[in-house]
Order: structure tokens, then C-alpha cells, then sequence
């Protein structure tokens, strides 16, 4: 059974910014700018804060480590609207 909601990519966007923007590891321009669904995981993507050389920052693992706690907190909530 599917309990899930079918939701926007864009309405999914703002929630999720919300809970980064609420969140105790919020960074400034920290921001999801994209959502997909892989095998039922929403996958968020956004600024990763590379440096010059495209190499991760202490910024990155911030990001990437929001991300996944979206995907966590998200995913057994939410399906993205085909």
C-alpha cells in the first residue's frame, strides 16, 4: 500500500528549502534547486559550494549531508508527480 503523496517537484522544492532554512546546519545559500525520485529515494540537488578548482569545500559535506537528510525525511512522505 502507497501512502505516499503525490506531489510537484516545485511544491516539494519549497518544503524542502523550508526544513533546510529551519534546519540547525543551515548555511547561508544553502538551497535544493532540483528533486528527482530514484527507485522511490527523492534525490535533491543544489549548490554544492565547490571551490575554483571544482574541489569540495567544508561547505560541500554540509550540502551534501542536508541533502541526504531530505531524502531521509522526505522520501517515506512524498512521491514526485510523473
Amino acid at each position: 500500500m502507497n501512502d505516499k503523496k503525490s506531489i510537484s517537484s516545485a511544491e516539494l522544492l519549497m518544503i524542502a528549502n523550508q526544513l533546510i532554512q529551519d534546519h540547525e546546519a543551515y548555511l547561508e545559500g544553502m538551497r535544493a534547486t532540483s528533486v528527482e525520485e530514484k527507485e522511490g529515494v527523492l534525490v535533491f540537488k543544489g549548490e554544492y559550494f565547490l571551490d575554483s578548482n571544482g574541489l569540495p569545500t567544508e561547505k560541500t559535506t554540509a550540502v551534501f549531508n542536508m541533502f541526504k537528510f531530505l531524502a531521509h525525511k522526505l522520501s517515506p512522505e512524498f512521491t514526485l508527480k510523473g
